[in-house]
């Protein structure tokens, strides 16, 4: 492979120009009815009834889910639903699983084979690791990706499972185009992990399985100030990247393109291509919300479904996973704080704007999860005739690290609340995220619980959801976010 994978990294002849003016076969899709798909993550501290979930997908049209691992609920909630599935093994287990077949065959047998009968899971991708190359990792992941990639293929051979097919779901940062020549001709792989990157593309390509790859136009938007709004969307008509004869109107499609023609560079051509994760948040910053949701999602799933392709690939329909369903409120926030609002959905069930799955635009409503229940309607606020507000910024800090005030932060919904406000909108969160049992209102009798709503048009205090005895995924801490808000109640003191 080491004599194969040289011979790739030196054919570096005029790629730029087969780019720019061949017409590639790459297959985005394999038909004219290709769905577009969702993200199902489980990073929330009350899950609702995977049954409940999976009736909403079917009611809504999706035929097309993602699973970052392997849940056995889920799973069996899946079952004869006929719904295509790609499961996912975490990062954490590609040590594991590359360095012992014993546990890839374990992995296949319990996740994959145990479902693979008539009736049963559409189990059609296995994703080896998600982002394994994501530079925040600091190469963590890199040498045991390929070698847990190789041993899943040959468990799932074993098994007698050909029809399901292995890939690996990259961050876009795996490539790049030059600062000398930011065109997607230009495009190529990261120096550092040309090498390995090209191993496995050529292993998949051996084993005629897809290249999946994470594009974020929204996060184009979040790191840079002076980034065009208008190429962050697919309806703008404000900007646009002239490469050659080709011409973008929208970052994804630029950045996809730059990905093929990273991948043509290296004679990989007819390679199918699907998009893993693909949206857009509702909250957590001042470019978050369910208008631009909208907007942007709308947009992708039309632009997906209307077989145009992008402009080095014409003609197209794309194989694309929406990200994502359904909030998560105990995701980490170090990327952001707009990382537990990337759902279609609320929490609960309920659709935060209309989406026609269709591609054909049109205001559809989304069916939302049925047969929700939720806790008692009360709230815990911040008492007003509170004598010694002493304590009040331990408490709030307190409050925030362990739920979830991302709504409180700059640009976000509940951002415009008086100090007041923050304060009872922390104390909430906590109070719900633990079940509303009356010791978790007390904050050293700052906290009153009341039967009246506190939200207002902008801002809403949830009532959560009521899981019965289900275990609780408690959020990871949110310590910077909290000393923010212990700053913003500082004045009440």
């Amino acid at each position: 492979m080491a004599e194969q994978r040289s011979r790739l990294t030196n054919n570096f002849f005029s790629h730029q120009i087969l780019c720019l003016f061949l017409v590639t076969q790459v297959s985005i899709a394999s038909s004219s009815n290709t769905s577009v798909g969702v993200n199902w993550g489980t990073m929330a501290s009350h899950q609702l009834p995977p049954e409940n979930v999976v009736k909403m997908l079917k009611d809504n049209g999706f035929t097309k889910l993602k699973l970052f691992e392997a849940d056995q609920n889920i799973l069996n909630a899946l079952i004869g639903s006929d719904i295509e599935v790609m499961i996912g093994i975490p990062n954490r287990l590609l040590k594991e699983v590359a360095q012992d077949p014993a546990v890839a065959a374990s992995w296949v047998e319990e996740n994959v084979t145990a479902y693979s009968y008539h009736g049963g899971v559409n189990i059609k991708y296995i994703a080896v690791g998600n982002e394994p190359f994501l530079q925040t990792y600091n190469g963590t992941y890199v040498e045991f990706t390929l070698p847990a990639l190789i041993n899943i293929q040959k468990a799932l051979e074993e098994a007698g499972l050909k029809n399901v097919k292995v890939t690996v779901p990259f961050n876009a940062d795996i490539y790049f185009s030059p600062e000398s020549n930011p065109v997607p001709s230009a495009g190529d792989f990261r120096p550092e992990l040309r090498d390995v990157t090209i191993e496995i593309i050529n292993f998949l390509y051996t084993h005629d399985s897809p290249f999946t790859v994470n594009i974020y136009p929204f996060l184009s938007l979040y790191g840079n100030a002076y980034f065009p709004v208008d190429f962050a969307f697919f309806d703008g008509s404000n900007n646009s990247l002239r490469d050659g004869d080709l011409v973008y109107t929208n970052v994804f499609d630029a950045n996809l393109d730059t990905l093929v023609c990273a991948m043509e560079r290296y004679s990989f051509l007819g390679m199918k291509i699907i998009v893993g994760e693909v949206g857009w948040p509702t909250d957590g910053d001042k470019n978050a919300n369910a208008k631009s949701a909208k907007r942007f999602n709308q947009g992708m799933v039309k632009h997906a479904m209307s077989g145009n392709g992008t402009p080095a690939r014409k003609g197209v329909v794309m194989d694309v996973y929406l990200f994502s369903l359904i909030d998560e409120d105990a995701k980490s926030i170090a990327p952001g704080t707009f990382e537990r609002h990337w759902g279609i959905f609320e929490f609960d069930g309920r659709p935060k704007y209309e989406l026609d799955l269709s591609g054909k635009g049109d205001d559809k409503t989304l069916v939302p999860v049925q047969d929700v229940k939720y806790l008692p309607k009360t709230w815990c606020v911040l008492d007003t005739n509170a004598f010694n507000l002493v304590d009040l910024a331990d408490n709030v800090d307190y409050a925030c690290s362990l739920s979830d005030c991302t709504a409180l932060g700059y640009g976000s919904s509940c951002n415009h609340l008086t100090n007041i406000g923050n304060a009872s909108y922390a104390f909430n969160m906590y109070y719900q995220m633990h079940d509303q049992k009356t010791w978790d209102c007390d904050f050293l009798g700052l906290g009153l619980i009341t039967d009246e709503d506190p939200s207002d048009d902008l801002c809403e205090f949830p009532v959560m959801i009521d899981t019965g005895n289900s275990p609780r995924l408690q959020p990871r801490s949110s310590r910077v976010l909290a000393m923010v808000l212990v700053i913003l109640v500082l004045p009440l003191l």
